[in-house]
C-alpha cells in the first residue's frame, strides 16, 4: 500500500490539476469568466432558483381542449365519409367529449358505423335507439393521447425557453397534466408568461371578399367562412379591432415552417418577421399565391389575424414576411414562437412566483458562512488530533472541495440551497476515511510495528471498512436522486459528488503525501 507507480503519481497530480483548472473560473465574476478563451474552461457553478433568484411557474396542459380539437377533426372526417357514401344524416356536431350524428335511414346504420370507425381507430362508436350515433375516444386511447400531448407541450415549452437565451432552466413534468418551470436569473418574468401563454398556432386562410364584415358580425356568416378580429388594426368607425371574414379552410399550416427571424422591411425600415417553409410548404405556398393573385391572404395566429396582405404576384421562393406594426421585441418574440412550434393545447398558469436575487444572496452568504465554519472546525480538529498526519488530511480536504467545485462546474449541475447543505455534510464526512486509517496506524504503532509496516497495515486493513461505508452512503444518494425531485435531487447530487471526491482524496491524495514524507524523512517513530 505504500508503493506508488509513477503513472499513479502522474494520474493523481493530473486529476488535481484539472480540478484546479475547472474550479478556478468560480473565483471570477460571470462576465470575466465568459470572456476567457474557448480552449480554457470557463463554466461556473450553476446556481439554482433559490440562490440566484428568477421565476417559478406551474402550468396545467388543457387536455380537454386538445381532445375537443381532435374530435373536431373526427367530425370533419365523419362528414366527408358519410357524404362520399351518400348516407343521409343530421345533427353532426362536436359535443366537446364526443361527436354526435343522427343517421336518417336505419338500413344504413351498420354501414355508417363501419365508416365512422375507420375515421379514427382510437374511437368507440355507439349506436343509440333513436338512430343517433356517438363517437368517443376509448379510455386507454384518451390516456395515451393525453400523455403524448403533455410530452409535446413539454418539448415546445423547452424550445421556447431555450430560444430566450436563459441559462439552466428546470423544465419537468409534474403529475399527469402539469409542467413545472424554474428559470434562474430571469429578470423579466412577465415576458416568460407572455411567451408561454400563447399557443402560437399559425394558419393561412383566404379572405372572403364577397361577404361584408359588418353583416357577418350581425350573424349572417356564409357556410365555410368565419369572422376573426385583427390583432392590431383598429376600425376608425367603431374604435374596436377590425374584423375580417375568412374561409375556414386552412390553405397552409405553420407546421411547414422551418425558420422564422426578426428582420426589417427594406421599404419602411419597420420590424417584420421573415419566414421560410420546407419543401412541401413552399410548393403549397407557390400554388396558393399563383392561383389567388390579387386576393387578400390572411395570416392567423391564435385565432387573431396578424396580417392580411394582398397577393400581388406568385411567390415561388417558399418564403415571405409578416408585417403588423411590431416593435423589435414583439417581432423577436413572434419569430421565437413560430420557430419553437405551436402548443398542442393551451397552458393555464396555476402557480407563479418570483424569487428575488436578494433572498438568494442571503442564502449564498449563509451557505458560505456555514461551509467556512465547518471547514475551519474540521481543520483545527484534525491538526490537534493527528498532528502532521492531520495537516496532510486537511490539505486533501481542500483538494476535495476544489474537486467538488470542478465537478459541479463541468457537469453544469444546478447548485441549490440543499446542495450547499450536501457540501457542508461532505466537508465533515471527507475526513472519516482518514480518521479510520490514522486510528488503525496508531494501533499498529502501539503493537510495536515499524513506521512502514504500521502505515502499510493501516491503509490495507481500513480500506474495506472505508469502501463499505461510502458505498452505502452512495446508494442512499442514488436513491434520493432517483425518487426525489427539486431540492432533494440537489442534495443528492452534491452528496454523491462529495463521496466520490472524498474517496479519491482520502485514499489517494493523502496516501501520496504520507508515502512521500515517509520516504524522505524515514522516521523511527510516527508523529501521530
Amino acid at each position: 500500500m505504500i508503493y506508488f507507480a509513477k503513472w499513479k503519481v502522474v494520474a493523481i497530480l493530473l486529476v488535481c490539476g484539472v480540478g484546479l483548472l475547472f474550479a478556478a473560473p468560480n473565483l471570477l465574476d460571470r462576465q470575466t469568466a465568459q470572456s476567457l478563451p474557448s480552449w480554457i474552461p470557463n463554466q461556473q457553478i450553476s446556481l439554482g432558483l433559490d440562490l440566484r433568484g428568477g421565476a417559478h411557474m406551474l402550468l396545467e396542459v388543457g387536455i380537454d381542449e386538445a381532445v375537443a380539437e381532435r374530435l373536431e377533426a373526427v367530425a370533419g372526417g365523419v362528414r366527408v365519409a358519410l357524404r362520399k357514401e351518400r348516407i343521409v344524416y343530421t345533427g353532426l356536431a362536436n359535443r366537446g367529449d364526443h361527436v354526435a350524428v343522427t343517421i336518417r335511414d336505419p338500413d344504413t346504420l351498420e354501414r355508417a358505423r363501419e365508416l365512422i370507425r375507420d375515421v379514427d381507430r382510437d374511437t368507440a362508436v355507439e349506436i343509440l335507439d333513436d338512430g343517433r350515433v356517438e363517437v368517443r375516444f376509448r379510455d386507454e386511447a384518451r390516456t395515451a393521447y393525453a400523455s403524448s400531448v403533455v410530452d409535446q407541450a413539454l418539448e415546445i415549452v423547452r424550445r421556447r425557453i431555450d430560444e430566450m437565451g436563459t441559462r439552466e432552466p428546470t423544465i419537468q413534468r409534474q403529475g399527469a397534466e402539469r409542467i413545472l418551470i424554474q428559470v434562474p436569473g430571469l429578470d423579466d418574468p412577465k415576458r416568460l408568461e407572455d411567451i408561454l401563454g400563447k399557443t402560437a398556432k399559425m394558419t393561412f386562410h383566404l379572405v372572403d371578399v364577397k361577404t361584408d364584415p359588418v353583416q357577418a358580425l350581425s350573424g349572417r356568416v356564409p357556410p365555410g367562412s368565419m369572422v376573426l378580429p385583427s390583432a392590431d388594426e383598429i376600425d376608425p368607425s367603431t374604435g374596436q379591432p377590425r374584423t375580417y371574414v375568412i374561409k375556414k379552410k386552412i390553405e397552409l399550416s405553420g407546421e411547414n415552417l422551418i425558420d422564422a427571424q426578426q428582420t426589417f422591411d427594406s421599404r419602411t425600415n419597420m420590424p417584420v418577421v421573415s419566414f421560410r417553409f420546407d419543401g412541401i410548404g413552399g410548393r403549397k405556398f407557390a400554388r396558393i399565391t399563383t392561383e389567388n393573385a390579387g386576393r387578400p391572404f390572411a395570416i392567423v395566429l391564435d385565432k387573431k389575424i396578424i396580417s392580411a396582405p394582398r397577393i400581388n404576384e406568385p411567390i415561388l421562393g417558399g418564403s415571405g414576411i409578416i408585417t403588423g406594426g411590431f416593435t423589435v421585441r414583439e417581432a423577436n418574440d413572434l419569430a421565437l414562437l413560430l420557430r419553437a412550434g405551436a402548443l398542442p393545447a393551451p397552458l393555464t398558469i396555476l402557480e407563479q412566483r418570483t424569487v428575488g436575487p436578494g433572498l438568494g444572496a442571503d442564502s449564498v452568504a449563509a451557505g458560505k458562512l456555514a461551509s467556512g465554519v465547518g471547514l475551519v472546525a474540521v481543520i483545527v480538529f484534525m491538526g490537534l488530533a493527528y498532528g502532521r498526519f492531520g495537516l496532510m488530511a486537511d490539505a486533501a480536504l481542500l483538494f476535495n472541495i476544489i474537486l467538488i467545485a470542478a465537478a459541479l462546474s463541468a457537469l453544469q449541475a444546478t447548485l441549490t440551497l440543499p446542495g450547499i447543505a450536501g457540501i457542508v455534510l461532505t466537508i465533515g464526512m471527507a475526513v472519516d476515511a482518514n480518521v479510520l486509517i490514522f486510528e488503525r496506524i496508531r494501533e499498529e504503532s502501539r503493537l510495536g510495528r515499524t513506521p512502514i509496516a504500521a502505515i502499510d497495515s493501516g491503509y490495507s486493513r481500513a480500506l474495506s471498512t472505508i469502501i463499505d461505508a461510502n458505498v452505502t452512503t452512495l446508494i442512499a444518494a442514488v436513491l434520493l436522486f432517483s425518487f426525489g425531485s427539486g431540492p432533494v435531487r440537489g442534495f443528492a447530487v452534491t452528496l454523491a459528488i462529495g463521496i466520490v471526491t472524498s474517496m479519491f482524496t482520502a485514499i489517494m491524495v493523502t496516501r501520496l503525501m504520507v508515502v512521500t514524507w515517509l520516504r524522505r524523512v524515514r522516521p523511527q517513530t510516527l508523529p501521530i
